[in-house]
């Protein structure tokens, strides 16, 4: 599911009197929560299809992908198996390089 930015609060008067306008700034990715005596009804939001043809949007989901395809450094460390992945002592010392490393530590 989507990260969504926080809506802005519409009136549902003022939805209808501004319907245009509110239409544009869903189509530049504005998105609006339609309020009834202050209560919520409905959401404007912009279409899945008119974002990903925004080109900065593309453009930054393709560096999203990149990034995610190169990995994240753990700084050096690596983890072999699931199972040391859990393990916190081991992944703790195996980390260290100090001669401190098989010193126990507190939890």
């Amino acid at each position: 599911m989507a990260v969504q930015a926080v809506l802005r609060p519409v009136s549902l008067k003022e939805a209808n009197q501004q319907f245009s306008r509110l239409i544009r700034e869903v189509e530049n990715g504005e998105g609006f929560v339609i309020t009834r005596r202050g209560r919520p009804v409905a959401r404007i939001l912009p279409s899945d299809e008119a974002r990903t043809q925004d080109p900065q949007w593309v453009a930054a989901y393709e560096r999203m992908k990149a990034r995610l395809r190169e990995g994240a450094s753990l700084g050096g460390l690596r983890i072999e198996d699931r199972d040391a992945l859990h393990d916190r002592d081991a992944l703790h010392d195996r980390g260290r390089e100090s001669p401190e490393a098989n010193e126990p530590h507190e939890r």
